[in-house]
């Protein structure tokens, strides 16, 4: 079974078992997550789509809080003496599937 779940603004293709990184979410680890919107979804072959689809995505969070890499956004104006400098790491959660029910 083969589902497409909107987390947080993104869409992710999801099976059970699977492990995968998603914007942070709240919880701790070892809580449990329900997704419920749901965009498609693949029944041995079977496609639902749309308003049709009644399911709900469970997951538990393995690790709550994972930093991706640092990005580093350089502004330079060249002969001017103008060096600016930012950077972030954005925050994800790992989150394992549990079922598609």
């Amino acid at each position: 079974m083969l589902a497409i779940v909107k987390i947080a603004g993104q869409q992710f293709k999801v099976q059970a078992g699977d492990s995968l990184y998603v914007p942070h979410i709240e919880g701790n680890t070892g809580d449990k997550v329900q997704f419920s919107e749901v965009l498609l979804v693949d029944n041995a072959g079977a496609l639902t789509v749309g308003a049709d689809v009644k399911t709900v995505v469970t997951a538990e969070i393995v690790k709550d809080l994972v930093q991706g890499d640092k990005v580093i956004a350089f502004k330079m104006k060249r002969r001017k003496g103008f060096r600016k400098k930012h950077g972030h790491r954005t925050h994800y959660t790992r989150i394992k599937i549990e079922s598609i029910a």
